[in-house]
């Protein structure tokens, strides 16, 4: 499977909870809140078997009731279509959830 990589630019006016990565890759970034760890982690939970059906994996921390989301396409170098649809189910998943932002 071939990815094709997409301008970040305007791949964010479609995903607004999302911003550009501050980095030295082309990728896209969100930053949530929960109401504890638990509802974090439930997040992530969900995410991970998402994420494992589409074999295309986050990147991700967890600290308390906070998820660091990263998302890019390694071997397009950039951001692709998988990662937008990645990004559209955690935007679901976290409003489903309750995270605050």
């Amino acid at each position: 499977m071939t990815d094709t990589r997409l301008d970040v630019a305007e791949t964010l006016k479609t995903l607004p909870a999302w911003r550009p990565h501050d980095g030295d890759r082309a990728a896209i970034s969100r930053s949530l809140k929960f109401a504890d760890f638990n509802a974090a982690f439930g997040f992530m939970t969900r995410v991970a078997l998402m994420a494992d059906k589409m074999d295309h994996h986050p990147e991700w921390s967890n600290v308390y009731d906070r998820v660091e989301v990263l998302l890019t396409t390694h071997d397009a170098d950039g951001v692709t279509d998988r990662d937008v649809t990645l990004a559209r189910f955690i935007d679901r998943a976290a409003a489903d959830m309750g995270a605050i932002s």
